[in-house]
């Protein structure tokens, strides 16, 4: 996996994503095999600072498991990922979230059993400067519209506040790239229009770079810089949404529809 050479190892992480380039995360050959089963196949996929990337495919593209990689929830059969200078291939989840990497994925990961208020505060205690930590606090809570529901449990909220308590916990991480899984996945249509405007103001507003997995086509048109298609493990095609779109191709594999 990569070379053995500490230093070869450094010199490539810095040509890829350091100061010099506008690269946050690249990933360099990333294989993932299952037994006989090769989930994601050879992937070359990169992403810039600020970025807002979309990433879709049918069912069994590999989405996932291409995820699971650049989380360090699995570690790559063969392959590199390199971070913000550094390559980050077999370093653990934990160590990756406090490099700058947040992660939200599609089912909420709150805890039901506090409230609002102090789910906040269990991420935010890691990072947060205690002379201004209640003051944080309050700020998260206003930003993802969740000051009402601060002193009610977790366990109460919708579907859709708890979608934006886990997004609120993610930020006050102060990531520079954050990742989601199907972060609209059963929310109404009103609230899936929330979340777009959720995502692209802290795109536009804090920088934050996103990859953002995601079966809802419109919703991709809404927020996407760039979108990756993944099919059978491998990037089919990359370009804009309207490319996307029009690309009988794509909409072979990915919308069904007939050539």
């Amino acid at each position: 996996m990569g070379t053995s050479d500490p230093t070869v190892k450094t010199n490539v992480a810095v040509d890829e994503t350091g100061v010099d380039t506008e690269t946050i995360l690249q990933t360099r050959d990333l294989r993932k095999e299952f037994g006989g089963l090769t989930a994601t196949d050879d992937i070359d996929f990169g992403i810039d600072e600020g970025e807002l990337r979309c990433l879709i495919g049918p069912n069994g593209a590999g989405k996932s498991t291409f995820v699971k990689l650049l989380t360090g929830r699995l570690e790559p059969t063969d392959g590199s990922i390199y971070y913000d200078g550094s390559e980050i291939t077999t370093l653990p989840s934990h160590e990756r979230v406090t490099r700058g990497i947040s992660i939200k994925f599609q089912v909420p990961s709150i805890y039901p059993n506090l409230t609002v208020r102090e789910n906040i505060r269990i991420p935010l205690q890691t990072v947060a400067d205690p002379a201004n930590f209640e003051e944080r606090t309050h700020e998260l809570l206003e930003r993802f519209h969740l000051a009402e529901t601060g002193d009610e449990m977790a366990s109460t909220l919708s579907h859709g506040q708890q979608q934006r308590l886990e997004i609120a916990m993610a930020m006050s991480l102060e990531p520079n790239l954050m990742l989601l899984d199907e972060p609209v996945a059963g929310l109404s249509v009103e609230e899936t229009s929330e979340i777009a405007d959720l995502l692209t103001t802290i795109n536009e507003e804090d920088g934050v770079a996103f990859i953002v997995i995601e079966h809802d086509i419109d919703f991709v048109e809404s927020i996407a810089d760039q979108v990756t298609v993944l099919h059978q493990g491998e990037i089919f095609t990359e370009g804009s949404i309207a490319d996307i779109r029009n690309d009988p191709d794509v909409r072979r594999i990915y919308l069904g529809e007939e050539e």
